[in-house]
């Protein structure tokens, strides 16, 4: 797939370094003829503050055509089960509803195959632009290549880093070492990054291909029959209202409410409420990270040792485990160590263990560390892990079973189930 920086004699409204062609089209559209700018939304499934919808609407009224997003729901993705399925579903349909109302463009969803149904969309709609989000996991990658094949020749594939606050290609081109390898790079563009998002307004050519009725209540039921197992929560209500009311709300948001304990209390485990709660709805790409940051700064002045701890957080070390996953291929596997690591784990893999647990035993917090089953718990039951357990938490899985391979399997396997962080890349970097 053949990358290259997106260029334009008309300044753009989303900047250069954040836009990479994935594919040329040989399609050369005139003012007013072909049809839409098709955004296939994977990662970042929002209306406000989001870079891959505002490209593919500039993109449109460019050439005077509409703007239609789709999404494709997979039958089976990494284990996601009726907690995280639910979750992102919910958050979905409320995102159809806005942006029929606000910007009057058209929400498709499809079930099974993305390099199926994508594809076979745009060639059904005729477009002549596909732009998509970023997401560094391997699987979506493999898909991305394959759907740029077959979308036929005169299609153009643009790939829009709508995730994170410096687009990841920009901050760096190698796996980073550690967050102080990457935080010098990712600090120098900031400026050129971390601004505020334009007005978006609806496109000015709207969509007459007719819609399609989505049963959501059909397709949302299915999925919670199906993932039965690992059943929703009601502590986190889906969608960007609420993501924006947990970041700002007048009675409990974080920046106005909570702000203030951060820099001190963020890694006591007993004080949850120091903690942003914001990953679900970061996760699921309901709310931006750049947002976030913004908001953030605004209030430094009050709270400077909080910002610049949550800063830290939110941009550094959350997109060091996406420089982590793109360049490094075996990001969830034990190759992905660094070597001195891996050689450490393999000469004390035959280390004689004083307990060694099943996974059902794990599973069910059956062990003889009551912190450590507290914190399996907290997973099952909530779908989240204090962050300043989670190393806790693996390391003792290290210790109770046969070898690292197998830790590291069954820890991603423990998250994955229950967590809101299925399909994500900052856990695989968390479990080393």
């Amino acid at each position: 797939m053949a990358l290259s920086s997106s260029s334009s004699s008309i300044t753009p409204v989303v900047q250069s370094g954040r836009i990479r062609i994935l594919k040329e089209g040989s399609f050369k559209q005139k003012c007013g003829g072909g049809g839409p700018i098709v955004y296939w939304m994977f990662r970042d499934q929002r209306l406000k503050d989001n870079w891959a919808l505002i490209h593919a609407v500039d993109e449109a009224n460019k050439a005077n055509v509409p703007v239609v997003v789709a999404f494709n729901l997979f039958d089976q993705f990494l284990g996601a089960k009726a907690r995280q399925l639910g979750f992102m579903l919910r958050g979905l349909r409320q995102l159809q509803s806005n942006l029929a109302q606000t910007l009057d463009i058209p929400f498709f969803l499809f079930q099974g195959e993305a390099v199926e149904t994508i594809p076979n969309f745009v060639k059904e709609c005729e477009a002549s632009v596909l732009v998509m989000d970023f997401s560094p996991l391997r699987e979506v990658r493999k898909w991305k290549e394959e759907i740029c094949k077959r979308v036929g020749d005169s299609v153009a594939v643009h790939e829009v880093d709508a995730h994170n606050v410096v687009p990841l290609w920009e901050a760096s081109s190698k796996l980073e070492y550690s967050a102080r390898t990457l935080r010098a790079k990712i600090n120098k563009l900031l400026p050129m990054y971390l601004n505020d998002f334009p007005n978006l307004q609806a496109p000015d050519k709207k969509w007459d291909g007719g819609y399609r009725t989505i049963d959501w209540d059909n397709i949302i039921a299915d999925v919670i029959r199906k993932g039965a197992e690992v059943p929703e929560l009601d502590w986190c209500v889906p969608g960007e209202v609420s993501a924006m009311e947990v970041l700002m709300g007048s009675k409990d948001g974080f920046l106005t409410k909570r702000l203030k304990g951060y820099s001190t209390d963020r890694n006591n485990p007993l004080k949850p409420k120091a903690l942003s709660g914001l990953s679900p709805y970061l996760h699921f790409g309901q709310i931006s990270a750049q947002r976030c940051a913004l908001e953030a700064r605004k209030v430094r002045n009050l709270h400077p040792q909080s910002v610049d701890a949550f800063l830290e957080e939110l941009v550094v070390r959350r997109e060091l485990a996406d420089n982590f996953c793109y360049y490094q291929p075996h990001y969830d596997s034990l190759l992905g160590a660094w070597e001195w690591a891996r050689k450490t784990l393999i000469d004390h893999g035959a280390d004689k263990r004083e307990h060694i647990y099943t996974k059902e035993q794990l599973e069910k917090a059956n062990t003889a560390d009551p912190l450590w089953n507290a914190s399996q718990l907290e997973m099952v039951h909530y779908g989240k892990l204090h962050g300043f357990l989670r190393m806790y938490w693996g390391k003792k899985i290290l210790e109770w079973t046969s070898g690292p391979q197998e830790a590291l399997a069954l820890a991603i396997y423990l998250n994955d189930k229950v967590t809101f962080t299925t399909l994500e890349h900052l856990h695989y970097m968390e479990d080393y």
